[in-house]
């Protein structure tokens, strides 16, 4: 059995940075939400924040569903 190590590294690299990357977006996403729910609070109608919310989680959902489509068709 021979392991390909410059592919196991290459996957290993682009899983890290994948990771980081939906990670941020992730939390982009929250920040937005918090960023709505304080400008609501304070009384203006936090659209910027929703609309950031939902792109983020938008990014997020279309990556997952994009690996997970990946593993089922390959």
């Amino acid at each position: 059995m021979k392991i390909d190590w410059a592919a196991l590294g290459s996957v290993f690299l682009i899983a890290i940075v994948a990771v980081g990357v939906i990670t941020s977006v992730f939390a982009f996403g929250v920040r937005g939400l918090a960023a709505r729910t304080t400008a609501r609070e304070a009384g203006t109608s936090g659209a910027s924040g929703l609309t950031t919310a939902v792109i983020c989680f938008a990014i997020c959902v279309s990556v997952v569903g994009y690996g997970i489509y990946l593993i089922v068709a390959g």
